[in-house]
């Protein structure tokens, strides 16, 4: 070699500079975890949802069976019967 020489342990190898295409595969790899990670959380929580739904719609089942059965729908109502009796 001519001029300056270097130690083994100091000379740099190709591998150690990262180059653009593989600064850009590490960010897209960091990317990916974030997004697998906010996948999680969204499943989870359409997961939670999903549990709030099913129980209000068999409380709203066990509401309707309480419910008098009145010819297949509610009353006609007046509302001057509904005026409180001081007007």
């Amino acid at each position: 070699m001519h001029g300056i020489s270097m130690s083994k342990s100091c000379q740099i190898q190709p591998m150690d500079i990262p180059t653009p295409i593989e600064n850009r595969l590490i960010d897209l790899e960091i990317k990916a975890g974030f997004t697998e990670d906010l996948l999680d959380q969204l499943n989870a929580q359409v997961y939670s949802q999903q549990q709030q739904i099913d129980a209000l719609l068999q409380e709203l089942r066990q509401m309707r069976d309480r419910l008098p059965e009145s010819g297949g729908g509610a009353e006609m109502r007046n509302l001057r019967d509904e005026i409180p009796p001081h007007y």
